[in-house]
């Protein structure tokens, strides 16, 4: 039986009432897994006749996508005897055969369900297709290493290419605004290079962080050596210095690839539009800009009119985010030509400080690592709180002096007096001249129940001020209670 388009919610409904078996495939024509698995999808309707097959466009039907709760594609919902008994999200073609093998039972009485479609009928295209689909959903997965083992596969991964580009998605197919503009900046300096998809492997992405003390992607290296993030990448871009660092490294330029994406005018933002004229991406650009956040969506805030819409401006409230929006199904200009400007083929779109991040499988991502928060407090459209702030800088260095002025120019005697116990014992310390931040010089008192300065942390904790700090000098405890 061959796949159908499922239309409309009656339509379902009607399907699902005659108890045989349903499968759904919620996908998305932008999304490079869903094309994937939907041939997949489609072998398995012919080995299974009997079961109904549908293919659903995730975001032009989005009353039978909130009604599944799909944020992601591609992503499967199984049917039998009127009511839903499974789900499957990701590409995973081996779950899907099984699952699907499981709500259809037998092909006949006495023969086991065994889909062809992962066997010799799929023939050699479409079992290549599963093989790279199980691949790249993380092989690693089989097995938990221990860290040693875990640091030495990424020491392997980091120098496995000269320029080693660690993004969500690949550089065809990038899942993330930020990842988007560093493959941009890469192919405008005409460097041949590696990536590696993290969103495939969640303990490469969670052991790169520690490893390389870089709690964001992606992250771009030469010859092993950590360079930045996207930010870093864009201003070195722009400055030049990119370019010596990779001439510097032995790294040879070469000619671009097809259709290398150049970064716009050099500024490492928006890919570059042909095609557009000059008065739309005036007016593109003027929109994407008109706010600190701007959201492009369809419908408004109030009332979206798309599941993933929703998704996004429920995270943007839940992150108490004041932000503008644009209703793409107002204007069919903008709604097309944006898609060219931002090189970015679906919607909603969200862009901070006229920056692409991203649509909202990459914001719902972003939300649940906290990156997202990272980012408006980075941008200044949100600000950090104090007690966050505070925290983070008492635990910035193993040990933390809060005194006035620096170590090498102590601006009152007790702060000098401090500097120089932790100096004369050996001890490695950072620093923060309170002087230079009234909101953290009246919060930390609070924060410590401390009323004076100097303060000294080991670790986060309160060790004291001056005269502790001194008392324990005296009675040779410094060092070690700074070192246990």
């Amino acid at each position: 039986m061959a796949v159908k388009e499922l239309k409309s919610k009656p339509e379902l409904d009607e399907a699902i009432s005659n108890g045989s078996p349903v499968i759904l495939h919620f996908w998305a024509g932008w999304c490079e897994a869903s094309k994937h698995m939907d041939q997949v999808f489609s072998h398995l309707a012919t080995d299974f006749p009997h079961v109904e097959f549908f293919r659903v466009e995730a975001e032009e039907q989005p009353e039978i996508s909130e009604a599944y709760s799909v944020s992601a594609v591609p992503f499967f919902v199984f049917f039998k005897d009127g009511k839903q008994v499974d789900k499957l999200e990701g590409a995973d073609p081996s779950s899907l055969a099984n699952k699907v093998a499981k709500i259809a039972g037998s092909l006949n009485q006495d023969e086991p369900a065994a889909p062809a479609s992962l066997g010799m009928a799929a023939g050699p295209t479409i079992l290549e297709t599963v093989k790279e689909l199980s691949k790249s959903n993380g092989e690693a997965k089989a097995q938990a290493t221990p860290e040693n083992d875990l640091n030495k596969k990424l020491q392997h991964l980091i120098n496995s290419h000269p320029v080693m580009l660690f993004m969500k998605g690949s550089p065809d197919a990038p899942r993330c605004g930020f990842s988007q503009k560093v493959v941009d900046i890469l192919k405008n300096e005409k460097v041949d290079f590696g990536s590696f998809d993290i969103l495939s492997d969640q303990e490469v992405r969670e052991g790169l962080k520690k490893f390389s003390n870089w709690p964001t992607y992606p992250q771009l290296y030469c010859k092993g050596e950590l360079i930045g993030g996207s930010d870093i990448a864009i201003a070195m871009h722009e400055s030049g210095e990119l370019s010596e660092v990779f001439r510097d490294h032995g790294i040879e330029t070469i000619d671009a690839i097809g259709k290398a994406v150049e970064a716009a005018g050099g500024k490492g933002g928006v890919s570059e539009s042909s095609g557009l004229s000059s008065s739309l991406t005036s007016r593109l650009e003027g929109l994407v800009n008109s706010s600190p956040v701007m959201l492009f969506m369809k419908g408004k805030p109030e009332e979206p009119k798309c599941g993933f819409s929703r998704e996004v401006v429920d995270v943007l409230r839940q992150e108490n985010v004041v932000f503008e929006s644009f209703d793409i199904l107002a204007d069919e200009e903008v709604r097309q030509g944006l898609k060219v400007y931002s090189n970015w083929s679906s919607y909603p779109q969200l862009y901070i400080k006229g920056e692409l991040v991203g649509g909202s499988d990459i914001v719902l991502e972003m939300q649940k690592s906290g990156e997202l928060k990272k980012i408006l407090i980075e941008k200044g459209v949100i600000k950090e709180s104090l007690d966050n702030r505070l925290k983070k800088l008492v635990e910035s260095s193993p040990v933390m002096l809060f005194m006035k002025g620096t170590p090498d120019a102590p601006r009152c005697g007790f702060s000098s007096k401090v500097v120089n116990a932790l100096n004369e014992e050996g001890v490695s310390f950072g620093s923060f001249d309170i002087l230079s931040d009234p909101e953290v010089r009246e919060g930390l008192k609070k924060f410590s129940n401390w009323p004076t300065y100097p303060q000294l942390y080991y670790k986060g904790e309160f060790i004291g001020g001056c005269d502790i700090v001194l008392e324990l000098k005296s009675s040779g405890e410094l060092k070690s209670t700074l070192s246990e």
